[in-house]
């Protein structure tokens, strides 16, 4: 498994599970990718089309949790696609191939 689908996995398990303190959410930069000097979050939606390949994103490095050493993730990069129907300003597709490729909408 590549580190950029790693990150995505984490962002999107958080995203199910919901990071919580204290009964609040917590911020999480887990999955958070730039392209085009925008930042993109993982979106939840299911049944786009991935377009075509834009170039490359890349993937922020990430300490969720500074008091446990250890356990950042390490920035990266990782294939940038268009998402057909939207705007790259709006959303992209990223991952190692198209078949692979998450959702990500802009921040």
């Amino acid at each position: 498994m590549t580190t950029a689908l790693r990150i995505l996995t984490v962002a999107l398990l958080a995203a199910v599970a919901g990071c919580t303190s204290g009964g609040e959410s917590a911020s999480s930069c887990a999955g958070v990718v730039t392209y085009g000097n925008r930042t993109y979050l993982p979106a939840g939606e299911i049944g786009f089309t991935v377009g075509e390949r834009l170039g490359t994103a890349e993937t922020v490095e990430c300490d969720d949790t500074p008091s446990e050493p250890g356990v950042t993730i390490p920035g990266g990069t990782t294939a940038a696609y268009a998402v057909e129907g939207r705007d790259p300003a709006e959303a992209i597709a990223v991952g190692d191939s198209p078949a692979a490729a998450r959702l990500m909408e802009a921040d």
